[in-house]
């Protein structure tokens, strides 16, 4: 592909070397049966690094699948929302970012940032001028969003991406294990990423797991859960056919958004009137 463009720029500007130096200007080229798609990589690093996961544990959620699942719940920020196998702290991360509205990838650069021939690098600092100029300025005592997993080093490794990410202050995270979930609060949200057994001897010990976390959504009063993971027995196990079932890829596993569905809390006049007392 790159010959072929070498040799009909070489045609039209009768040259026959072109020096590569100066910024990369990627050409990312698809052919789907009789369509062909050149676009530029504006990117750079993929989308999907937001750029503040400086300490990763072994097969993290990726930041975008995270938000998208999120996206995917009627959740918002006044809204209690509990991770109960957070790893590296992605999902309640980027919950955290949507309440305090920071932009996604506000912590890293793009590769047509170098594009001066292109568009202005002043236009790069007023768009993140904006964007910082967009965060809201709340605190923990505005959130209710949670963390947990039974792996020590998980939960460090999650308050060092939440640190980098700038949301560590909005996030409470634990070493617990899923059976002590509990929260006095109704109405809240689980959304997680448990594990799926992908390795042989893990498999073993997802029945037992599942049954738990089953028991542990049943004793929260009116609270909904979102659970993505490829094990087809969940529901099984879980205890519970859910409410709706969603066909997701994380990466190229087909894995299912398992969603149940609590009932909605009361409007926010009568919440606050039986807070009053």
């Amino acid at each position: 592909m790159k010959k072929a463009m070498v040799d009909r720029m070489g045609e039209h500007y009768g040259m026959r070397r072109f020096p590569e130096d100066g910024p990369a200007y990627p050409l990312r080229v698809s052919i789907k049966k009789d369509v062909v798609t050149a676009a530029f990589d504006t990117t750079g690093t993929s989308l999907h690094k937001r750029g503040y996961r400086v300490s990763p544990v072994i097969a993290p959620i990726s930041e975008t699948l995270a938000a998208a699942l999120i996206e995917l719940t009627p959740w918002h920020s006044d809204r209690v929302l509990v991770d109960p196998f957070c790893g590296s702290g992605t999902i309640p991360i980027e919950a955290a970012m949507m309440a305090r509205n920071i932009a996604p990838g506000a912590k890293r650069s793009f590769l047509a940032e170098d594009w001066s021939s292109i568009l202005a690098f002043e236009s790069w600092g007023k768009a993140r001028q904006r964007a910082a100029e967009g965060v809201r300025k709340i605190t923990k005592d505005d959130v209710d969003i949670q963390g947990f997993d039974i792996d020590p080093l998980a939960v460090r490794y999650a308050r060092e991406n939440a640190r980098e990410a700038g949301v560590l202050d909005l996030i409470h995270f634990q070493t617990r294990d899923v059976a002590k979930l509990s929260h006095p609060k109704k109405y809240g949200f689980i959304i997680t990423n448990p594990p799926y057994g992908e390795r042989l001897e893990d498999k073993a010990a997802l029945p037992a797991l599942y049954e738990t976390i089953g028991r542990a959504y049943a004793g929260l009063d009116s609270w909904s859960m979102y659970l993505i993971t490829s094990y087809e027995d969940a529901e099984r196990y879980i205890g519970r056919r859910a409410d709706k079932n969603r066909k997701i890829y994380n990466g190229m596993l087909k894995t299912y958004f398992y969603q149940y569905l609590g009932p909605k809390p009361p409007r926010r006049e009568k919440r606050q009137e039986a807070a009053r007392g």
